[in-house]
């Protein structure tokens, strides 16, 4: 079975627009329609081995925004714009990821991929931009440093 990840990321958005739509109250976080079983609200963190994290962290930081975690409880951290989020386990063999032995890789929205885009490509970072457009929008591919595989979303739509 091939599972398209853009499909899956149209299915979720429209599942979560229809869903929010059909609701006759407001749901608070962490409840579902019909359900009572308690649920988790999102994801609060993304942790992966590196052969040097901190020159990975900065990377992330310097190119994509992303504030590495704070040193105390003082500092905040990075904080993602409220948005859907896809949570797909892929079959092994699935090539969607690029090399056989990725485990895994991150989805990050952005507002506007042209200017994302861009401004990788400043930093002498190769970026490959889907050329076609999607009923949920526009992707680009990169990878970090040690190889690790992102793919950038720009949801179809108004700016988000």
């Amino acid at each position: 079975m091939t599972i398209n990840r853009r499909n899956l990321l149209l299915g979720a958005s429209t599942f979560a627009i229809l869903g929010a739509a059909d609701a006759a109250e407001p749901l608070t976080q962490g409840e579902h329609v019909g359900d009572s079983r308690e649920r988790v609200s999102g994801i609060g963190g993304l942790f992966f081995r590196s052969h040097n994290p901190r020159e990975l962290a900065d990377w992330y930081q310097q190119n994509l925004g992303v504030d590495p975690v704070p040193t105390d409880y003082k500092q905040h951290g990075w904080e993602q714009a409220a948005g859907p989020t896809a949570f797909a386990p892929f079959p092994n063999n699935s090539g969607y990821f690029g090399n056989p032995q990725q485990a895994w890789m991150i989805n990050f929205r952005v507002r506007n991929l042209d200017a994302m885009v861009a401004q990788l490509r400043a930093s002498d970072i190769a970026v490959k931009v889907d050329t076609e457009s999607y009923p949920n929008g526009r992707f680009a591919r990169l990878h970090d440093p040690e190889g690790n595989p992102i793919e950038l979303w720009e949801p179809a739509g108004p700016k988000s």
